[in-house]
């Protein structure tokens, strides 16, 4: 058990970036050691096509660890952060991969887990928040958008709300929740709903049943050229790693 981080560490170098990292076993896990290694996975549906996707990924990390403490690897889906952080609690899950802001909440507001190493994922290295709206809108900078409403994608999402939210707020806008699109909007907040997905999200913005919305480059970069000449782009954020993997946290340190 004792070096399953560092193995774990390496694996996951391997199956990622194709080569392995430079990590130094330390003491040896024994005989009595974990029998298997859990990957946990927030999905508020579709849980089983998520497990399906994740479960290659896990079944590799566990074989590729050394000294015989971990033979299976394994899927666990949880529908929220704060449940996997039970599961990563209650040792019912080893590892998880997500973006920054979920990963924030597991480990430092739940205290559930520890950052183990940063990830690329599709390619890229890092990614940033867009907040876009339609080219003919009526608003065409981001100080038109007080009295109306915006959208983001989920409460979960690093991209499409904390890092736009978290951008507007330290500009003084002052944003307020609201229950549905049409609801009443004050002259001095900015009013936000959530689309729950992106495909939702564009629809809104390009129908113009919201002033604005907010999701990652890399998704804006997938559109075609018909919707993104549609769009304009108020205004970017700061970049942030595109994936991060963590641990539970009473695993043994590097």
């Amino acid at each position: 058990m004792a070096m399953l981080v560092k193995g774990l560490l390496a694996a996951i170098a391997v199956f990622f970036l194709g080569c392995p990292l430079n990590v130094h076993a330390g003491q040896s896990a024994g005989g009595t050691g974990a029998k298997t290694l859990t990957l946990g996975v927030v999905a508020e549906t579709n849980q089983r096509q998520v497990e399906d996707h994740f479960r290659d990924f896990a079944r590799y990390v566990g074989k590729k660890l050394t000294g015989g403490a971990v033979t299976e690897g394994k899927i666990a889906a949880a529908p929220s952060q704060a449940r996997l952080a039970r599961l990563l609690t209650e040792r019912r899950v080893d590892f998880y991969l997500e973006s920054a802001y979920p990963t924030y909440l597991i480990n430092s507001v739940y205290g559930a887990g520890k950052l183990l190493l940063r990830r690329w994922k599709g390619g890229q290295a890092e990614y940033r928040g867009l907040i876009l709206t339609h080219r003919s809108g009526a608003s065409a900078r981001l100080e038109e958008l007080r009295g109306k409403l915006i959208a983001f994608e989920d409460p979960g999402s690093t991209s499409g709300y904390y890092l736009p939210k978290f951008f507007l707020s330290k500009r003084g806008f002052k944003l307020a929740q609201k229950g549905q699109i049409g609801a009443a909007v004050a002259s001095g907040e900015v009013g936000y709903v959530f689309a729950y997905s992106q495909e939702r999200l564009l629809e809104w913005v390009l129908a113009q049943q919201v002033a604005a919305g907010a999701f990652s480059n890399d998704d804006y970069d997938a559109l075609d050229d018909k919707k993104k000449s549609d769009l304009t782009i108020l205004a970017e954020t700061d970049n942030l790693p595109r994936h991060l993997v963590s641990v539970r946290k009473d695993l043994p340190p590097l």
